[in-house]
Order: C-alpha cells, then sequence, then structure tokens
C-alpha cells in the first residue's frame, strides 16, 4: 500500500470511498476543491460571451458560487492515479516510508486534532488499564473474583451495545459516535473515584466495557469516511501505530507512579478521565459525518417501508458477517501473549517471569515499528489474500510454540522468545489487514454494521480467551498449541474462501 503522501491540512478534504457511492463527509468546515477543468457547459448556464460553447478555460463567472462537485476532494488523495486500488501509483515505497511520510499518515484522516486525540487517549488508556484488577483489589479492597467478575460484566456490556453503535454510524453519524465513547469512558474513570464497593466497581467497569468495546468501530469509521482506498488502510495503521506507542508510554508511565500506593492510582484514574475528555472534545470538533442508510444506492430486492428497521440483507454484509465468524479464533491470539506464554514459561517451562515481560516488550516494540512499514509494503496484495496468509503465520507459531515447549527449561525459553517473533508478524498482517478488508467491503451506507460485526466477534474472541486459552494449557501444551493451529488453518481457509475480495 503506497499511497501519495499529501498534506496533513489537506485531509477533511478527502472523499469518501470510490466503492462507496454517496455524499462525501461533511466537517464542520466547508471543503473547497477545484473546479472541474473540463467537459461540456450545463445547458442551464450563462452563456459565454464569444458564444454558446463552452470555453477552454476554466471556471466560469458562475462556478465558484456552485457547491462542491461531490467528484472534486479525490483530487488531492490519488493525483497520479485512478481514485479505486488497485489504480494508483505505488512507486516510490522507500521515499513513503520516511518519518515525514509515516508523520503524513498519522494526520491523513482528520489532521492533526485527531492525531493528539488519539494519543492523549492512548496514554490516558495505559495509565490505567493495566492496573483496573488492581484498582479494584488494591483500593476498594474487593476480592479478586468480585473484582474479575466486574470487569467481566462492563466486556459484556460492551459487546451487546456494538450492534447499537454500528446502526448510529449508519445514520450519518461519525465523530459524535467516536467522542460519545470517550465521553462514556472518561465516565467511568471518573466513577472509579466515587466507588466505595463492589456496586460502584461494576459501575465504572461497564462504562468503561461499553467505551472501549464500541471505540474500534467508531475509529474506523472516522477514518474510512475521511480517507479512501489503500490511503485508508496506512491511516488505520498509523492510528494503530500511534496507539501502542501511546498504550505503552502510558503503561511506563503508570509503572514509575503505582509505586506510590492506593494515591497514585487514584490518580491515575483521575488523569485517564482528564484524557478522555480531552480527546472527546478533540474529535467532536471535527464535526465529521458520513452518508447514511437513507442516503445510500438502492440494492438489489425489495425496499423496506420507511421506518421498517433494518435495511434488507446485502450479499456483501452476509460475506462480512460470514468473515467476522471466521475472525473467532484470530482474535485469540490478542489473549496469547498476556495469558498462555506467560503461563508456559512459568508454569511449565519454570523459567523467569522476565522472560515474559520481555516477549511482551518485544511485541510491542516490533508492532509500533513494522505495522505501517508492512501495510505498505503490502499495498499491492489483496487484502483477502493478506488476511489468510495471517492466519497460516498465526498458526505457524502456535506450532512453533509447541516444539519450542519441549525442549524445556532455559533453551525452551529462549526458543520461545525466538518464536514471538514469527508471532508477531502474524499479528502485525492480520490487524493491518482485517478492519481494512471490512471497511473496503462494506456495503453502501451500513458500514456501522459492517464494522460492529467485525468488532463483535473480535471482543467475544477476546473475553473468551481467557477461560478457554487456559483451559486448554490445564490439559498441556500438546493440548493447547494444536487446538489453536487447527482453529486458526480452519479460519484462514474459510477468509480465502469466503471472504469478499478487496
Amino acid at each position: 500500500m503506497h499511497p501519495t503522501t499529501e498534506a496533513p491540512a489537506a485531509a477533511p478534504a478527502l472523499a469518501e470511498p470510490a466503492s462507496t457511492p454517496g455524499p462525501a463527509p461533511h466537517l464542520a468546515e466547508p471543503m473547497t476543491g477545484p473546479s472541474e477543468p473540463t467537459g461540456p457547459a450545463e445547458p442551464t448556464g450563462p452563456a459565454w460571451p464569444t458564444g454558446p460553447a463552452w470555453p477552454t478555460e476554466p471556471n466560469p463567472p458562475t462556478e465558484p458560487t456552485e457547491p462542491t462537485p461531490p467528484t472534486a476532494p479525490t483530487a488531492p488523495i490519488r493525483p497520479t492515479g485512478p481514485a479505486e486500488p488497485p489504480g494508483p501509483a505505488r512507486r516510490g515505497a522507500a521515499d513513503r516510508r520516511r518519518p515525514a511520510a509515516v508523520l503524513g499518515m498519522l494526520t491523513a484522516a482528520g489532521g492533526r486534532r485527531y492525531a493528539a486525540a488519539l494519543l492523549v487517549d492512548a496514554l490516558g488508556a495505559g495509565l490505567l488499564r493495566p492496573f483496573l484488577l488492581l484498582y479494584g483489589i488494591g483500593v476498594l479492597h474487593l476480592g479478586a473474583g468480585a473484582a474479575g467478575l466486574a470487569l467481566s460484566a462492563g466486556m459484556l456490556a460492551g459487546l451487546l451495545v456494538l450492534p447499537l453503535t454500528g446502526r448510529w454510524i449508519d445514520r450519518g453519524a461519525r465523530s459524535l459516535p467516536a467522542a460519545a465513547t470517550l465521553l462514556v469512558r472518561a465516565a467511568g474513570s471518573a466513577a472509579l473515584l466515587g466507588a466505595d464497593g463492589p456496586v460502584g466497581f461494576t459501575a465504572a467497569a461497564v462504562l468503561l466495557g461499553i467505551g472501549s468495546q464500541s471505540w474500534p468501530a467508531t475509529h474506523a469509521a472516522v477514518v474510512s469516511t475521511l480517507t479512501t482506498g489503500r490511503t485508508r488502510d496506512a491511516a488505520l495503521a498509523a492510528g494503530r501505530t500511534l496507539r501502542n506507542a501511546g498504550l505503552g508510554a502510558g503503561a511506563l508511565l503508570a509503572t514509575l507512579a503505582v509505586a506510590g500506593g492506593t494515591g497514585a492510582v487514584r490518580a491515575l484514574a483521575a488523569l485517564t478521565a482528564g484524557a478522555c475528555l480531552v480527546a472527546a472534545l478533540l474529535v467532536h470538533s471535527l464535526r465529521v459525518t458520513g452518508p447514511s442508510v437513507s442516503a445510500a444506492p438502492a440494492t438489489a430486492g425489495p425496499e423496506p417501508a420507511a421506518g421498517s428497521g433494518p435495511a434488507p440483507a446485502d450479499p456483501a454484509l452476509r460475506r462480512i458477517t460470514l468473515l467476522s465468524v471466521a475472525n473467532l479464533p484470530y482474535a485469540f491470539s490478542f489473549d496469547v501473549l498476556e495469558v498462555a506464554l506467560p503461563a508456559l514459561l512459568v508454569l511449565h517451562l519454570h523459567a523467569s517471569a522476565a522472560w515474559s515481560s520481555g516477549v511482551f516488550v518485544g511485541n510491542t516494540v516490533l508492532v509500533i515499528t513494522l505495522q505501517l512499514a508492512v501495510v505498505l509494503r503490502l499495498a499491492e496484495r489483496s487484502r483477502r489474500a493478506v488476511l489468510a496468509a495471517s492466519g497460516v503465520v498465526l498458526a505457524l507459531s502456535y506450532l512453533g510454540f509447541w516444539a519450542a515447549g519441549a525442549l524445556g527449561g532455559t533453551g525452551g525459553a529462549a526458543a520461545v522468545a525466538a518464536v514471538s517473533v514469527i508471532f508477531t508478524l502474524g499479528e502485525i498482517l492480520y490487524s493491518g489487514a482485517g478492519t481494512a478488508l471490512v471497511a473496503a467491503a462494506a456495503p453502501p451506507g451500513l458500514l456501522g454494521r459492517a464494522l460492529a460485526r467485525w468488532e463483535l466477534a473480535t471482543g467475544l474472541g477476546k473475553t473468551l480467551a481467557p477461560a478457554v486459552l487456559t483451559a486448554l494449557l490445564a490439559a498441556g501444551p500438546g493440548v493447547l498449541w494444536p487446538a489453536l493451529a487447527g482453529a486458526t488453518l480452519l479460519a484462514a481457509a474459510a477468509v480465502a474462501r469466503l471472504a469478499p475480495a478487496a
């Protein structure tokens, strides 16, 4: 994916993807774009003084007063090729991977305000998220079981709200749902400060769960509205890079501050609430809207009556639903580093916990460093092929963990660390292609539902993963890793066969 590196200031003028007809996104500030230089005169337009024919020079007197044509904003995106991939020119990849180009991709969607919102939000989440369970146990003196149950309730509540979030997006809202999720998270962090028992902690966990589960879909909707094609893929990858960096930095700061005791943990909750509030204000200031279901072109099939509810079944949306089901085994990979590998290293290999921490840090550094570069490098490959390949790579890494664990001791721990590099590559391919494929294949006006279904499968997988992984590992590494590898290979085959072509 090698998009051209347009100036950040031009980001709000980016159009909807060419594959998604409909009105261009609406921003608070009016978008301006060049008038169309060629084309016959409109029959109703004023005659040029020298004759009824349209003059060879552009910009007739009445043209600047007309609204910007829907296709005009596409000019800044791809001046070197057609608007729809794989048309855009993909030469000069090395130049596009320079630091200045990376910074340009970070601001490709929403400009500097949106990039700042992502960074502030990630720092705030990194400050509190690793210590949320400790907050319930250490500050509120809850039992580990009660605190864990409250966090699970929050995750489940977030999953239940996701379909509603998708329908809100499909009504044309973009920046407003994103800002709302940040406000809900700010309220959840603030509720922690007022909690004095299990009820208050559960209420805070539910708010945090709703905001956290809905955020990826709303963020992807904003980016998909302001960018198009492979530029959208790069903007999504750059956003993940920025978020991972912010989460890592926030967690590091929180680790240093938590030595201060319960007062420091309360301060982390307050800082998180403030960070989410600032990020919400920045996102809301963009005032981005997009096409709604009513504005989308009619699809084949009977037209629903006004106010009848869901849109008719769309073949592309059905394929995205199948893709989301296949996503479940993929989603288990998010907990491999945090659940399966620490248990394997400490309980089965009897290695130091430092090995687990080192593997996690190495994974984070590689994801931050390589995510955008890999997405750019694979821009000429179909997203479906990359997503299927990521499943194969992940499955190979699971078999590698199985073989490494058989070595035992320090040698086995070192082999696990080496195999984790292959796992990280699979994770990068998966995260770079999954959401981008859904956004590219989403039917007109149904972007929200498509993203919600994908994120629902991801969230469900992440919710089930800790219990499933620990149960399989309890039966032995010879059960865990082959089961994961087999399920992921089946999912990769399903992606290659059933996923939308994009």
